[in-house]
């Protein structure tokens, strides 16, 4: 079953972040691997959204539910799909002297034997790209530092 928990600190605020993490509808747009999103329902404090992953020639959906406590947690939980169990958090807190410390932990285990060889062999190395390109998309909207950034969410 991998497990993969990591800090980082980022130069901009827990709140953009937040709202970067947040907007899911958006994630096709940058993430690696995310095909497609589909937002069933949407609330300030929940979510349940479909997610079209693709790896190669493998295609899977998924359902989850994300629980939103803004700017400090999001938690989601896996309702349904390729996986036998999704739990996945994300804390943002504000960091002494500007910008803020994200905490990511990410535990699954999938039903498919196939996508659990698949995902022992790549998951850092996917885990890295995922990594960049939230940084990426945050630079694209908030700039290179917090004092020039502003909310796109």
């Amino acid at each position: 079953m991998p497990v993969i928990n990591q800090q980082r600190r980022m130069v901009w605020s827990a709140e953009q972040m937040y709202d970067l993490v947040a907007d899911v509808k958006r994630y096709p747009e940058f993430l690696p691997w995310v095909v497609a999103t589909r937002i069933k329902s949407d609330s300030e404090t929940e979510m349940v959204a479909d997610m079209m992953v693709g790896f190669l020639a493998l295609r899977e959906k998924f359902t989850s539910r994300v629980k939103k406590d803004r700017p400090r947690r999001i938690a989601v939980e896996y309702l349904d799909g390729p996986l036998k169990q999704l739990s996945n958090t994300w804390d943002f807190a504000e960091a002494e002297g500007g910008g803020c410390v994200i905490d990511f932990c990410v535990d699954f285990t999938f039903r498919n034997a196939i996508f659990e060889r698949l995902a022992g062999q790549y998951l850092d190395r996917a885990f890295r790209k995922m990594v960049a390109a939230f940084e990426t998309r945050a630079e694209k909207l908030y700039g290179s530092s917090s004092s020039s950034a502003t909310s796109a969410a």
